[in-house]
């Protein structure tokens, strides 16, 4: 026992702990003591202490706990009873505290302290009641509405928004759901009215977002056939709507929403039942002749997004493996649906490209090779399956299944397409009389030839076939078709000008045939968007891209093109205007290694004339004329799976090419362009949300942030900028990121804390240090405007860093705006905390010569500012004035106090002036009479 300790001492030993407020300690002392204890009594008391330490370190719940173990032990112990309360009213168990200071009460019925809880829980007991029977009779309300055929359109309208705001809100979620809520949203639903529908479905979704246990009694009440026959209807709203809901709960259910619920927590709840039977609908959904285009596309959206691992670090891709194995031949069903043939599911334009990204995404989520075997051996399967000597609609679907695998995993579509059979069955396709066999023929060569190496093989084979189909057929969609393929086959060579496939000349005229095409009127929409893929192969070639921007119709058609419902045409247009801009990554041509690679007879990139910048510039104004701007902020707008991180960062370097010219950034932001940017700045890939955050600080460094980027939008521009302040990105980017950031932190004080919650203020500093002259002046200006801030100050004040010195120093160096922007957040830095002023003259030997030479500057702001740090040293202390005084500083002061008025001057005549007063104050220097 001795060893062990004694209960009683380590009683006292925690309460001395509680006394100097050592929380931990003293809960700790009070514990080992509960484990030792065999008196009861004791341990009342211990535990009644414990629940004290627990409601200061505000563990509310386990303080109730022991609060309760010591009321078992003695039912009329005050203290534990009133612990109890506290910790109650906290968790908000309101009526359960109120019992508790009740029987507090009826002990020491003149206790003060007692009855004021007892009013104020009563009170806030009778208020919760009141807004509870309001917002009950609230929701009532607004069901009889919605319900009432007699109600006006507009009252309808009113009632059913408030219900979808109240859902939003933890509380009136709760309510709805408690008044039998769920029922009558299916009432809602079953009016069959696109409004009522709409209203409920996103009532619903507000109610299972983020609260696992309500999300999963919806689901339980609803069904998910229920929520799978709503995505199913022809209606792209509700179709949405719907989809919204599913992720909604599939977020709660699996513990993306991180939202904690007191209550809740307590319950276990097992929801991979749930999650999995919501994944086999989706599945099921994909290849039903029941669910609409538009349910379709929104089931393999949430498939996409939900599936894969979203981080490829975790080892779990059960979900990926599970899909294969379930459903992959279902989405390649899709993927190989032929629209122009009888009795095909229904889709949407941007089905099977949906269908493609997601084959993509599952092949790219695999780990390992034989986990790549069985999902290549799978595709391999069901397009042997389909191949029938007597069924041709059959090839076709196997041949189209191919285009969509090389549309999505290419490595796959590739090996297929060198299966036994697969080339021959397009090639006999291509000679078929169906038009619609020839189409789907073509369309495959064209996305086999992606590749180059692989084009080697096609352009041996395809070029003479799809010359003749060109030729002899009278049908403009496979012309134009035949076309692209040898577009693609024709730019294999990228360009480099010296790899030209086709004779000279030739390129210019299939493009000239694309530019026909795509103006005329009475062309599909889906055969104009395999002129523009035809485009995105030509534009290669210098002459075909400039003259593309002379044909302004061209232009103008192919945005029009973009903004069109059908969204599989973006990653064409981005192609093409990568390529018109040529913001592609360029290799660097080191002239020795060409006169290397010339004397060993090697291959050598060519630059074509038209490629170089000037012609460059010219076209990026003729794209700026014909309103690019308008087309690329309509296509960042589009639907997350089909504008793909590729997409994105496409977009991201033609804005960069487009930005270069400061004239042209005006033209940027008042087209919207700035808004566009900043998604494309947050998500995507390295290269994407580096461009686009450097086009954010081109835009922002030199204009007004507040037109540019206006309402709370500014604030979303300071991480992307920020991103820039790392040293794997170039100087350029680092001094325009900069200096986009000095003009925001001389906006508001929200921006400047907006800046250091970011985290900028570390790579600011280190970028002062910067030997660049200009990156260092830039984050010396920048932080010039933030030492306003509180929480600069205070690193500034902090001993054991040379912040201060460094800023002391950079006064004194050479450079104008460097020695301005240091000397101005000197003065401010004096101005609001005096003790730097005594510390300025400890951290560097050099600080009163660098002062002189800042006082005795030609540029008058730094003069200025030189003379306000010494006005507020001098005031700052008086052994510090005397300091001043005593050394030249006086003459220097006297002479600039002496000088005639001149307006040019005037502010540093003033200062000085002001500084020799302050001095005659103190008693330093007498009046000269």
């Amino acid at each position: 026992f001795s060893q062990m300790g004694d209960p009683i001492e380590l009683k006292d030993e925690g309460n001395k702990h509680f006394q100097a407020s050592e929380y931990d300690k003293a809960a700790e002392s009070y514990t080992k003591a509960i484990q030792l204890c065999k008196d009861k009594k004791v341990l009342a008391i211990l535990y009644r202490n414990r629940a004290a330490c627990y409601l200061k370190k505000e563990n509310y719940a386990q303080a109730a706990t022991d609060a309760s173990k010591a009321i078992d032990v003695d039912a009329s112990d005050i203290k534990a009873l009133y612990r109890r309360c506290q910790a109650l009213e906290k968790l908000g168990k309101l009526d359960q505290a109120f019992k508790d200071v009740q029987r507090c009460a009826t002990i020491e019925p003149k206790n003060k302290t007692f009855l004021d809880t007892l009013r104020r829980l009563g009170a806030e007991i009778q208020g919760k009641l009141k807004t509870q029977f309001s917002t009950d009779s609230r929701v009532q309300n607004m069901f009889d509405i919605l319900f009432d055929e007699e109600s006006d359109k507009d009252k309808k309208e009113k009632a059913a928004n408030n219900l979808i705001v109240l859902a939003r809100e933890d509380a009136g979620a709760e309510r709805i759901f408690q008044n039998n809520g769920v029922a009558l949203l299916l009432q809602l639903i079953d009016t069959n009215k696109t409004e009522m529908i709409l209203a409920a479905i996103r009532t619903l979704s507000g109610m299972c977002t983020g609260h696992k246990a309500r999300a999963t009694a919806i689901v339980h009440l609803v069904g998910i056939a229920k929520l799978c026959s709503l995505m199913a209807v022809d209606h792209e709203e509700i179709a949405l709507a719907t989809c919204n809901l599913f992720q909604c709960i599939y977020d709660s259910l699996s513990g993306e929403d991180k939202r904690e619920h007191g209550k809740e927590e307590a319950l276990v709840l097992d929801t991979t039942k749930d999650l999995k039977a919501i994944m086999i609908a989706l599945l099921d959904m994909v290849t039903s002749k029941k669910v609409s285009g538009h349910g379709r596309d929104q089931a393999l959206n949430l498939l996409t997004k939900n599936v894969p691992r979203t981080n490829k670090k975790s080892p779990d891709n059960s979900k990926t493996i599970f899909t294969i194995d379930h459903g992959l031949k279902k989405i390649l069903k899709v993927a190989g649906q032929v629209p122009d043939l009888p009795d095909q599911l229904p889709m949407t334009e941007n089905t099977q490209l949906i269908a493609s990204i997601l084959l993509n995404k599952l092949y790219d989520d695999l780990r390992c090779d034989p986990e790549r075997d069985n999902y290549r051996e799978i595709c391999e399967e069901y397009i042997k399956s389909k191949f029938d000597p007597n069924d041709m609609d059959k090839n076709l679907h196997a041949i189209q299944t191919v285009s969509g695998l090389l549309q999505g995993p290419f490595d796959v579509g590739n090996k297929i397409v060198g299966m036994q059979g697969v080339m021959e069955m397009m090639v006999a396709l291509c000679g078929s009389e169906r038009e619609i066999d020839q189409m789907v023929a073509v369309e495959a060569l064209i996305h086999a030839s992606t590749k180059m190496s692989r084009a080697t093989f096609i352009i041996t084979n395809g070029v003479s076939l799809l010359k003749d189909i060109y030729k002899k057929t009278k049908n403009e969609k496979i012309k134009i078709r035949a076309l692209v393929g040898l577009c693609k086959l024709g730019s294999a060579g990228g360009d480099d000008y010296s790899m030209r496939q086709f004779a000279e000349g030739s390129t210019e005229k299939l493009a000239k045939q694309c530019r026909k095409w795509l103006i005329n009127p009475n062309i599909d929409v889906r055969t104009k968007k395999w002129a523009v893929e035809g485009l995105a192969y030509l534009t290669n070639d210098a002459d075909v891209k400039d003259d593309f921007v002379e044909d302004e119709a061209a232009l103008k058609a192919m945005f029009e093109l973009s903004k069109s419902t059908d969204k599989t045409i973006l990653y064409a247009v981005a192609c093409t205007l990568v390529n018109c801009t040529n913001s592609y990554d360029k290799k660097e041509i080191i002239p020795e290694l060409v006169q290397l690679a010339k004397f060993s007879k090697q291959h050598v990139p060519e630059q074509h004339p038209k490629d170089k910048k000037d012609f460059i510039e010219k076209r990026v104004k003729r794209l700026l004329k014909a309103g690019v701007i308008s087309a690329l902020t309509c296509m960042v707008k589009a639907d997350n799976a089909i504008l793909t991180d590729q997409t994105k960062e496409m977009l991201s370097r033609v804005f960069l090419a487009l930005s270069e010219d400061p004239k042209d950034r005006g033209t940027i932001v008042a087209q919207g362009g700035g808004k566009a940017l900043i998604p494309l700045a947050l998500e995507g890939t390295e290269t994407g949300k580096t461009r686009a955050s450097h086009v954010l600080a081109k835009i922002t460094a030199c204009s007004n942030p507040e037109i540019a980027f206006p309402g709370e939008r500014i604030y979303e521009v300071v991480r992307p900028l920020v991103s820039l302040l790392n040293t794997e990105r170039d100087g350029l980017q680092n001094f325009e990121a900069l200096m986009a950031l000095t003009n925001l932190a001389g906006m508001s004080e929200k921006l400047r804390v907006k800046i250091i919650k970011e985290k900028a203020l570390p790579e600011i500093e280190n970028y002062m240090f910067e030997e660049h002259d200009e990156i260092r002046q830039a984050a010396t200006e920048c932080m010039c405007n933030l030492v306003v801030c509180k929480d600069v100050q205070e690193r500034y004040m902090e001993d054991g860093n040379d912040k201060l010195k460094l800023l002391i120093l950079l006064c004194g160096e050479d450079d104008d705006r460097l020695q301005r922007a240091a000397a101005g957040g000197l003065a401010m830095l004096t101005a609001a905390q005096k003790k730097l002023c005594t510390k300025m003259t400890l951290v560097t030997s050099q600080w009163l010569e660098i002062l002189q030479r800042l006082c005795l500057n030609d540029n008058v702001e730094i003069q200025h500012r030189g003379l306000v740090i010494i006005y507020n040293m001098i005031n700052a202390d008086k052994e510090l004035a005397k300091k001043l005084i005593e050394c030249e500083l006086l003459e220097i002061l006297t002479v600039i106090g002496k000088q005639e008025d001149n307006p040019k001057k005037q502010n540093v005549i003033d200062v000085a002036r002001a500084c020799l007063v302050s001095a005659m104050e103190l008693g330093l220097i007498k009046p000269y009479s």
